[in-house]
């Protein structure tokens, strides 16, 4: 299992220079980037499995981590969010990804694997909150364009409308995420982000039905 997971560290790291070569266009180095990321991570998880556990479904989620203090030309750093639920339990991985830095799934991406069993898990529950930023940046977009309504003849109506549409986005769709709660106090709670997505929506649905079978 080891050899298994050096020899997909160094299929990712062999990607970078064909891709620099032109023997990889940008889009097949990220969906080969992905997929041999992804199957790295089902290797490290094999690990912590017995040969009868299987993985049932994953979910995956990419954030960008923007800092004010970087220059605005470089590219942020990524943090990847994974699940994968087998037949006994949620395992949930973290790590850091910096642009042209080959994903190692180690101590380097600050990477973490923690999992869970389904009779820890107290409660699957949806979350919600308004994007209270979002309603203010529209705010401020309609309030200036208010301000200099007079001086902006033709996009003053627009920038109004803009601000007012991402004022009524920001109330009316509601971020979601699904808070996973573990029995243990002292245990960090579980959260799902991403939930339009069809693979969050099959892994709640999952943890649910795990929950009433429970």
């Amino acid at each position: 299992m080891t050899d298994e997971i050096e020899s997909l560290r160094a299929v990712i790291r062999g990607l970078y220079p064909k891709r620099a070569i032109g023997d990889l266009t940008e889009k097949v180095f990220q969906r080969e980037l992905v997929d041999r990321t992804l199957d790295l991570y089902r290797a490290l998880i094999r690990m912590k499995t017995k040969e009868d556990e299987h993985i049932v479904c994953e979910h995956h989620v990419l954030r960008s981590h923007f800092k004010l203090t970087h220059s605005v030309l470089r590219e942020p750093e990524q943090e990847t969010i994974s699940f994968f639920a087998t037949d006994r339990r949620l395992f949930h991985l973290k790590s850091t990804l910096m642009p042209g830095r080959p994903p190692s799934a180690d101590k380097t991406d600050n990477f973490s694997m923690e999992h869970v069993c389904f009779k820890r898990i107290g409660s699957v529950r949806v979350k919600r909150q308004i994007r209270f930023e979002e309603m203010g940046m529209g705010a401020a977009i309609a309030g200036l364009a208010v301000l200099f309504y007079s001086y902006l003849s033709i996009s003053g109506p627009f920038l109004v409308g803009l601000g007012i549409l991402g004022m009524l986005h920001g109330l009316l769709l509601p971020t979601r995420w699904v808070q996973v709660e573990i029995l243990d106090p002292a245990s960090e709670q579980i959260l799902i982000h991403a939930l339009r997505k069809k693979s969050a929506r099959r892994m709640v649905k999952f943890l649910r039905e795990k929950m009433r079978r429970e």
